[in-house]
C-alpha cells in the first residue's frame, strides 16, 4: 500500500484552501521516484534532520558567544524553538505542518560560527557577499551529501532562502516560520541576556512588555495568539498593528541593549579576528583545505573565496577556535 496517498488526500480533506498541498510541490531539480510511506515534505524534513550541517547546529553560537552555563540557546535549540512555534501556528491554520516544520529546522544550516558576528567578517572579506540564508541554500543545494546537495522540494528552498525579514515567502508555511524566526529570538534572547547579566528584567520597556507580556511564557503566547486570531481564513499571515508594533520595536530595543552591548562587541572582536584571520590564512593556503573543500579547489568550479567561506561557515564555534590555535598558536613541545 502507497501509504504516502493517504497522506495526500488527508491534506485536501483537511488542510486550508490556502494552505500548499505536497501532492501540489513544483517538485525538485532533479526528479525522484516517490517515498511509499512519506509526502515530499515530510522526505525534506527528515533529510534535513540526518544531515551534518544539523548537527553542528548544536555547537554554534545564537547570541552569546561561549557562554559559561549549559542552558543558553545554541543555533540548534533556536531552530527547534523555531520549529514548534510555526508548527503550533500552522496547525491551528490548517496549514502544511510537514512544509512548516521542514523548512523552520533547514533556516539556519548556512549559519556560521561564532552567530552573526561570523556572518558579518565574510560577508566584508568575501568578493561575492556572505548571507547566512543564501549559503542555506547552498548547503542544501551542494555542500551536503557529499557535494550532491539534499536535492530538496522548491517549496521548502523558497521558504529558506526567505525566512529573513527582507524576504517574500511564497508559501503561508514560508511566511509562519519568517515570523516564528522573530519570535523566537526575541523572547529567548531576553531570557539569556537576563540570565548572562546583560539585561534586568526591569530593563525592559514597559510600553512594549505591557502590551505583549512580561514574562517569556506570556510574550510567546500573545504572539502565537494573536497571529493565529488574526490569519484565519487569510491568505497571509497577519498580526494586529499594535502587537506587530510592540514586537518591532521590542526586537530593535534587542538590537541596541543586547546585540550591540559592549559586552556582545567584546566578544564579536575577537570571533571577528579567528574568522578573518582563517579566511586570509586559507585564501593563501588552499591546499590546506580539507575533505570534499579540496576537491572544490582542485575541480575549480567555484571561486576560492565561495569555498573557504563554505569551509569556514560550516565551522562550529570550537572547531573554528581549535583550528585558528593549531595554526597561528605556538603548541608546547618536548624539548628532552
Amino acid at each position: 500500500m502507497e501509504f504516502y496517498k493517504q497522506q495526500e488526500k488527508y491534506e485536501f480533506d483537511y488542510l486550508s484552501e490556502y494552505a500548499s498541498k505536497s501532492a501540489h510541490s513544483k517538485g525538485r531539480e532533479l526528479a525522484e521516484g516517490k517515498c511509499d510511506i512519506r509526502t515530499e515534505y515530510q522526505r525534506d524534513r527528515d533529510r534535513i534532520v540526518h544531515c551534518k550541517s544539523f548537527r553542528r547546529l548544536k555547537h554554534k553560537t545564537q547570541v552569546f558567544i561561549s557562554p559559561e552555563g549549559d542552558h543558553y540557546r545554541t543555533r540548534l535549540t533556536h531552530t527547534l524553538e523555531v520549529s514548534q512555534i510555526g508548527r503550533t501556528i500552522s496547525r491551528a491554520l490548517r496549514l502544511n505542518e510537514d512544509l512548516t516544520e521542514a523548512i523552520a529546522l533547514g533556516h539556519d544550516l548556512g549559519h556560521t560560527p561564532f552567530g552573526h558576528s561570523g556572518e558579518v567578517v565574510l560577508n566584508e572579506l568575501s568578493p561575492c557577499g556572505f548571507k547566512h540564508n543564501e549559503q542555506s541554500i547552498r548547503v542544501v543545494d551542494i555542500l551536503e551529501h557529499n557535494g550532491e546537495g539534499l536535492n530538496l522540494t522548491w517549496e521548502v528552498r523558497d521558504g529558506i532562502l526567505n525566512h529573513k525579514t527582507s524576504g517574500t515567502p511564497k508559501t503561508l508555511e514560508g511566511k509562519v516560520v519568517q515570523l516564528s524566526d522573530k519570535i523566537a529570538y526575541i523572547n529567548h534572547d531576553i531570557d539569556d541576556a537576563v540570565r548572562g547579566g546583560v539585561l534586568k528584567k526591569e530593563d525592559l520597556p514597559k510600553e512594549y512588555t505591557d502590551i505583549i507580556g512580561n514574562t517569556s511564557s506570556e510574550r510567546i503566547n500573545t504572539l502565537i495568539s494573536d497571529t493565529i486570531y488574526s490569519s484565519v481564513d487569510k491568505n497571509d499571515i497577519l498580526m494586529t498593528p499594535s502587537i506587530n508594533e510592540a514586537m518591532v520595536n521590542l526586537r530593535a530595543f534587542l538590537f541596541e541593549h543586547v546585540y550591540l552591548s559592549h559586552k556582545a562587541k567584546r566578544e564579536g572582536k575577537k570571533a571577528h579576528h579567528i574568522i578573518e584571520q582563517l579566511y586570509y590564512y586559507f585564501m593563501e593556503n588552499p591546499e590546506r583545505l580539507k575533505g570534499e573543500f579540496a576537491h572544490m579547489i582542485l575541480e575549480s568550479k567555484y571561486s576560492n573565496s565561495k569555498i573557504v567561506c563554505d569551509y569556514i561557515a560550516g565551522m562550529t564555534d570550537v572547531y573554528a577556535t581549535n583550528i585558528f590555535c593549531s595554526i597561528f598558536v605556538p603548541s608546547s613541545w618536548d624539548i628532552y
